[in-house]
């Protein structure tokens, strides 16, 4: 419990900053879209494109751990949007509300915690799940919420805005232009690797500060309203996803016991800031978002460790 406690200690303490600067007037009230608009158009996107440009394919072909962990999120993002939406959710609400349930926290908490519990094997493994959650469940939450936010009648109407919004996204764009310079082969100059880890690098921490800004300026009222939409959001990111992961993993697909492990570990983690920065950027109910983030994270410090307990690590 102490390995996961120190891991995500930063992680409060970069929110606390956020909330702290708020209340203390050090930010305005305007901090919050500004501090996320810098996340969404070139913190975020320099680190999507670094990911996909340096990963090796040889090194994140695992079928059997791509398999498990995808039919993981897919199983709970697919449920979680049906239920929103049966609910008289919004299309775009609801997209959130999947990423909310299934969006793992991989790059923050993810490889810290699996260097220590794991060590190295499992590095691969981290990467294959970072690149799954901030590149193609993130971008398949992203046509959704598009999609559903045209306003058009007619089908084609709605395509043609829907693609056009989609080619303009920056949160697309730079995977897929990542991913050229992966199956190109070609290896990026030493400066542009360094700006890209720089501008990267700031993604989570700003978005971290952007959630505690957001949080500062919730009302008390706002932050009870939906409280059992909260749990339930939570409880199918800290309990279900990983054990339909499991299940999918071992009875299923019969991998060896470490991959098992790692992807049930992977899929343990607390919901990340990618729905949270999706809320504010197209001014959806961010609210509710923020409360997940920061209640899972509370929460996944007993949950990972009720885990680890239970498989002995």
């Amino acid at each position: 419990m102490l390995t996961n406690l120190s891991i995500v200690l930063p992680i409060f303490a970069l929110i606390l900053a956020g909330w702290i600067a708020r209340k203390t007037g050090a930010l305005s009230e305007n901090a919050t879209r500004e501090v996320n608009r810098l996340v969404v158009y070139l913190a975020l996107p320099a680190l999507l494109f670094d990911i996909m440009a340096n990963a090796r394919p040889a090194e994140i072909w695992q079928p059997g751990f791509i398999l498990a962990f995808t039919a993981g999120c897919a199983v709970i993002f697919g449920a979680t949007l049906c239920w929103r939406v049966a609910k008289g959710r919004h299309l775009a609400d609801a997209a959130i509300d999947g990423l909310n349930a299934s969006y793992a926290n991989t790059g923050f908490i993810g490889f810290p915690l699996v260097l220590s519990l794991v060590g190295d094997t499992g590095m691969a493994p981290t990467l294959i799940s970072t690149i799954l959650t901030v590149c193609v469940l993130f971008a398949i939450a992203i046509i959704l919420i598009e999609g559903g936010l045209q306003s058009e009648v007619r089908r084609r109407d709605i395509a043609l805005k829907t693609m056009r919004s989609l080619a303009k996204n920056p949160l697309l764009v730079a995977p897929a232009l990542g991913a050229l310079v992966m199956v190109s082969g070609v290896s990026l100059p030493a400066p542009v690797h360094a700006f890209l880890k720089l501008l990267g690098g700031a993604a989570s921490p700003c978005a971290l500060i952007a959630l505690g800004l957001f949080l500062a300026g919730t009302k008390a009222g706002e932050a009870s309203a939906r409280a059992t939409t909260t749990s339930i959001l939570v409880g199918l990111k800290l309990i279900a996803q990983p054990v339909v992961t499991w299940l999918i993993a071992a009875p299923l697909l019969n991998l060896p016991a470490s991959a098992t492990h790692t992807a049930v570990l992977l899929a343990a983690l607390p919901t990340g800031t990618g729905p949270f920065m999706l809320a504010e950027f197209y001014g959806r109910e961010a609210s509710l978002t923020g409360r997940v983030v920061l209640a899972s994270t509370v929460l996944s410090v007993l949950t990972i460790s009720a885990y680890l307990a239970v498989v002995g690590r």
